[in-house]
């Protein structure tokens, strides 16, 4: 599992996009490692070893070592860019050097688990997933690899929002900076406290219950 969180990397000297172009073509990937109190440092990365990081999940919300002439240093991976035609052919990537002292902001993925057991789910609704990750602040050391949503007791019609997120200890939503400092009225919530995941009924399904409710309305007032 180390080895999955340690990046090898080689110096970078060339500079401007046609040293980049040279290098995609030699199976290389420009990089740079940056932040904190040192210079930006540009890198080279080997294209296939860097693609099999990043196909496990945990690699995009981790501490990681970024190992360059046998010096490591501790960093995230703050930015990707991949091939518009190619998710499996890597562009660039930015590493953020972390500081155990000091909070960063991430974005991390949120896991659903319970939609086939939920209760909306039982009675005929469709599950929709409304945001697929977050961005948090945390210390380098309460970075969570992901953010878990059960859904497991989630009622049709009803919805889970940001602010009923059970957050692992020491992290915080950045999109909810602002919420304490709101007036509300009793029973309203925040703009900024968006809902994450949605039991609803189905549009069809709830087109036919209209309509049927309709007709037994006509029938009624007909008998009447």
């Amino acid at each position: 599992m180390k080895d999955l969180f340690e990046v090898q990397a080689e110096l970078r000297t060339d500079e401007g996009k046609g040293a980049s172009r040279r290098l995609r073509h030699a199976g290389k990937v420009p990089a740079i490692m940056y932040g904190g109190s040192d210079a930006p440092v540009s890198l080279t990365l080997d294209h296939n070893k860097f693609l099999r990081h990043l196909q496990e999940e945990a690699f995009y919300a981790h501490i990681l070592t970024v190992v360059v002439d046998g010096k490591e240093q501790q960093v995230v991976l703050k930015d990707l860019q991949r091939h518009p035609a190619s998710d499996v052919k890597i562009m660039h990537a930015d590493f953020l050097r972390v500081d155990a002292k000091h909070a960063m902001t991430m974005t991390v993925r949120l896991h659903f688990i319970g939609d086939d057991v939920a209760p909306g789910v039982k009675d005929g609704g469709k599950v929709s997933h409304l945001m697929t990750d977050v961005e948090i602040s945390c210390l380098p050391k309460d970075l969570p690899e992901f953010i878990a949503v059960d859904t497991s007791t989630l009622e049709l019609d009803a919805s889970i929002h940001l602010t009923e997120l059970v957050l692992p200890e020491g992290v915080t939503l950045t999109a909810l900076t602002h919420v304490q400092d709101e007036e509300l009225e009793e029973g309203t919530r925040s703009t900024y406290d968006q809902a994450v995941v949605s039991i609803h009924t189905p549009r069809g399904v709830a087109e036919e219950d209209d309509d049927a409710e309709a007709a037994e309305e006509e029938v009624v007032a007909t008998e009447e």
